[in-house]
């Protein structure tokens, strides 16, 4: 008789409770830490981010020229805050669709786009092209705009722009414009390369400082736009996963189905009928009673095993009785009873009492039935 060697759930426990220990001591920390550290905000152009990439510094002098800083992260907000009186910039205007960014822009005084891609040129600003990429490096104006006239030289770089009839700032090696102002209905939109001289680890550097903030503070109020993936009034202009599967997957999809099937279908017809074969081994009925009162020991079942014993016992004191099979509890007690000669209440107490609560009752009841089923073979 083989034992089982397959863990239980307290050796389990024992086996991973240090881990977990350490696990929840790592989450307490962190929680600890962060809570100690206090709120801070994080990610490119934050203007509460104090990390090289934010734009805390911008946000701070520009409050300090008296610009009202409105910081606003979804579609809905920034249509709130809009107004004449207002510099509209977009940090990632590609992920606002056309149909909520030109409302945007044309409400607003004047408007700065930050790395425009493909899809904002495309929907929005149909007559500008980027002109190639250049390095992030100090480049001079070589332009009659104000704000790129007063800073002088300034980090810039990135994407570069061409559009008729635009005023191009800051060439790049491709000669695209770095800096581009195009002349709207209501105002200028401002389109930059990189965002290099909005943030913490750039502002202060050539004449950065100076160009941010003409650009920007150039009226009372900035509405400082964040677009977010996550925005709900955005939806409109995400695709499914099932849209961004190409047409060929679906058409090399349906042939493996149809292979697969065909595979299956031939693979149906050589099936026999059924083959029985003996078993590798012999399990002996002695070996199988005895595994079975381990699991019952084991798990401290003496109820359900002293129940299994009665059942059994009833089934075949039925069988020597000549009863059917499915008499019930007063007819077999009764019948028992006058076999042997004893007292009904103690047959029934033997056959159909209460569960055994441990192992010496179950030893007990044991003995019991096997001298119930030997005194009615005797008579």
């Amino acid at each position: 008789m083989s034992t089982s060697v397959s863990p239980d759930l307290r050796r389990i426990w024992r086996g991973a409770r240090v881990p977990l220990a350490l696990v929840a001591l790592i989450f307490v920390a962190a929680a600890l830490l962060l809570l100690a550290r206090g709120e801070q905000v994080h990610g490119a152009l934050e203007p509460g981010s104090y990390e090289p990439g934010g734009a805390h510094a911008l946000a701070k002098l520009l409050e300090d020229q008296g610009v009202d800083v409105r910081t606003v992260r979804t579609a809905g907000e920034a249509d709130g805050e809009i107004g004449e009186d207002a510099t509209l910039l977009v940090t990632q205007p590609d992920l606002v669709p056309a149909k909520r960014l030109d409302p945007l822009r044309e409400r607003a005084a004047a408007v700065v786009l930050v790395t425009p891609g493909e899809p904002t040129l495309r929907d929005s600003l149909p007559l500008v092209h980027p002109v190639g990429r250049s390095e992030v490096g100090t480049l001079g104006p070589q332009c009659t705009v104000a704000a790129a006239v007063v800073a002088g030289d300034v980090t810039l770089g990135g994407i570069g722009y061409a559009s008729p009839g635009a005023r191009s700032c800051y060439p790049g090696e491709d000669g695209g414009g770095t800096l581009l102002q195009l002349a709207d209905a209501g105002g200028t939109t401002t389109l930059l390369g990189s965002p290099a001289p909005l943030t913490n680890a750039r502002l202060a550097e050539e004449g950065n400082a100076a160009l941010v903030l003409h650009l920007l503070g150039a009226h009372p109020k900035l509405v400082w736009y964040l677009p977010t993936a996550a925005d709900p009034a955005l939806d409109g202009s995400r695709k499914s996963i099932f849209d961004l599967i190409p047409a060929g997957w679906y058409y090399g999809a349906a042939q493996a189905f149809v292979a697969v099937a065909l595979l299956a279908l031939w693979r149906a017809r050589r099936l026999g009928p059924v083959v029985t074969e003996p078993l590798p081994i012999v399990v002996r009925a002695a070996e199988t009673a005895e595994g079975r009162a381990r699991l019952y020991r084991r798990a401290k079942a003496a109820g359900h095993a002293g129940e299994t014993l009665r059942e059994a016992a009833r089934t075949r004191l039925r069988t020597t009785l000549g009863l059917p099979r499915d008499a019930g509890p007063a007819a077999l007690v009764a019948s028992v009873s006058t076999r042997t000669g004893r007292q009904a209440n103690d047959v029934g107490a033997v056959l159909y009492g209460p569960p055994v609560p441990d192992d010496s009752a179950l030893v007990r009841l044991a003995g019991e039935l096997d001298r119930v089923e030997r005194e009615v073979g005797r008579t």
